[in-house]
């Protein structure tokens, strides 16, 4: 909560700062023990990034690649979700919270040796701004359009007409001024998400980042920048990437900050955690994320296991464009049909507590008194009955992602199988779909496809505009439902200043969410991580944004 006691006092016009001394963001998390400088560190992952381009992605495989290459005006700090300086040395609003100056750090230079400057952070913020086409899809430029809203032509019926941006000036070569259409408490956490990383200009275009075909539901990157081109300020830049075997970064030696203590980086996509966990005891990786439950216990003996603070949410999505989701006592009796706690406690490690409402505990804004939705076989049917929908349209198409394992779902089959059970068992006939992960999967839950989906969600920043904000703040696609009492409870809860009024404002609609019921959250977890006892220096994030330049192998 205290980043967003630090916005409250911005909003009155008071300086948001951090030291200005060159690399202090890098060095201050740097827990290297004994470990040696250089060397490479292979990293399991679960999946390929979709792009390098942040501006393109929203999936946390891809977000950890841009992580380590690009950098942001602002970040979190190393281990929490405060917001800090990082490309800006320091960032003030003014009295009415509408105008942000951001004064920029010196001697920085993209890895392609230009300048980093007022003039390309403007740059940036006004390409995502001038998004057209299929780039305004919701699951093409997703944090743009959860964080600012619209575009400058918005053509797109799933995103907002109006935008908070509304223009950049370069003042100076280090001063940078962002204007925004209202105030916004969650526009300076919002900044730290990898999407809004600030790119080379001269490499954006050289690399055609903005050109973008296909649809929606399945778009197609034409340009190489973020596929083999991707230039940043970052500690780390690409090397190589070539899909379905490896991705290598290198250490940039030209970095403005403390260097990154490895040579390189290899991140090596592995989808099944039973293999991840194998390459690691063989030796062909030396850490890897999403450790399954199961091998949590039977690592430690022999490994270093980490786990993240949790900060994550697990959930039933219900899309209710199709019937019969849009009868409210469909999606009670499913949420009083499924035996979320029987689930938790069968396939997460200790740390995992069964959701109530779709954001966590840790979080302000989060209510403890919203309408609980209990494991009840008989009042489940008992509101089938009620619903008067009759017997032949219970049918649900349900979807799960394949090839991939999530914090909040390590074993989406698993998860989907124990619900499958559950809501066969008061009368629902159930349909399989399934898609793979990337890029299948999100795309087309993210464009309404899917009728009933399991889906979740990791914050991205410490503010609750990030959870419950980014689901229900504005209609889209994937839930199908049009309810103007959320959106607005939601918008003001955003815009509001005083933390206070934010808290109560949060609560409140939470316990509006929850009596709408748009969904059934579930879990949220701990997840882990595991490396090698000669891994030092890795900070786990609650935001699973982890800087590689403080690691160390030896």
């Amino acid at each position: 909560m205290r980043s967003n006691k630090l916005l409250a006092l911005a909003l009155g016009g008071l300086l948001v700062a951090a030291a200005a001394c060159g690399g202090s963001s890098n060095g201050s998390s740097n827990n290297n023990g004994n470990g040696k400088t250089g060397g490479t560190l292979v990293f399991g992952t679960s999946a390929d990034p979709v792009s390098m381009d942040g501006a393109y992605v929203s999936d946390g495989e891809s977000l950890r690649v841009v992580d380590q290459i690009f950098e942001t005006l602002v970040t979190t700090k190393a281990g929490g979700t405060d917001p800090e300086p990082k490309l800006a040395e320091s960032y003030t609003p003014s009295a009415d919270g509408k105008v942000w100056t951001f004064k920029l750090r010196k001697n920085v230079k993209f890895h392609d040796g230009t300048p980093f400057n007022a003039a390309a952070v403007c740059f940036n913020f006004d390409r995502w701004y001038n998004f057209k086409g299929i780039q305004q899809s919701p699951s093409v430029s997703y944090y743009w359009s959860t964080v600012f809203g619209g575009f400058k032509n918005t053509t797109n019926a799933d995103v907002p007409k109006t935008s908070l941006y509304a223009s950049c000036q370069a003042s100076d070569d280090s001063t940078a001024v962002v204007n925004l259409t209202s105030p916004s408490a969650s526009f300076i956490p919002g900044l730290a998400v990898p999407a809004f990383s600030i790119a080379s200009p001269d490499a954006l275009t050289k690399y055609n980042a903005d050109k973008v075909s296909g649809t929606g539901d399945s778009p197609k990157f034409d340009g190489t920048f973020g596929t083999q081109h991707p230039v940043g300020t970052g500690p780390f830049k690409l090397e190589s990437f070539t899909p379905g075997d490896k991705l290598v970064l290198a250490r940039n030696d030209d970095y403005w900050g403390s260097k990154a203590k490895l040579d390189k980086v290899i991140f090596k996509p592995i989808a099944k955690g039973t293999d991840r966990r194998q390459a690691l005891e063989s030796g062909d990786i030396q850490g890897y994320d999403f450790v399954d439950p199961a091998d949590v216990d039977a690592l430690k003996s022999g490994f270093k296991v980490m786990q993240r603070p949790a900060f994550n949410v697990g959930y039933v999505g219900f899309n209710q464009k199709m019937a019969p989701l849009n009868n409210l006592k469909i999606r009670q009796a499913i949420a009083h049909a499924l035996n979320r706690d029987a689930l938790v406690k069968a396939k997460y490690p200790p740390g995992a507590q069964v959701a109530k409402e779709f954001m966590p505990p840790q979080l302000f804004g989060y209510a403890a008194d919203v309408t609980d939705y209990d494991y009840n076989v008989d009042t489940a049917k008992q509101l089938i009955k009620d619903s008067g929908v009759a017997a032949k349209d219970l049918t649900l198409t349900f979807w799960y992602p394949t090839d991939v394992s999530r914090p909040y779902m390590p074993d989406p089959k698993a998860n989907w199988e124990a619900f499958k059970s559950d809501l066969e068992a008061v009368g629902f006939k159930i349909i399989a779909k399934s898609a793979p992960w990337r890029p299948d999967y999100n795309q087309k839950v993210n464009n309404g496809a899917a009728q009933m989906y399991l889906l979740g969600w990791t914050g991205d920043f410490g503010d609750p505009d990030n959870f419950v904000g980014t689901f229900f703040r504005t209609s889209q696609p994937a839930w199908g439902f049009n309810n103007p009492e959320i959106f607005s409870a939601l918008e003001g809860a955003r815009t509001e200043s005083d933390l206070g009024k934010r808290t109560s404002d949060y609560q409140a609609a939470n316990k509006l969410i929850m009596d709408f019921l748009p969904g059934v959250p579930y879990v949220h977890t701990q997840p882990s991580l595991a490396f090698n006892k000669n891994v030092n220096g890795y900070v786990p994030s609650p935001v699973s944004l982890e800087s590689f330049a403080t690691v160390t192998v030896g």
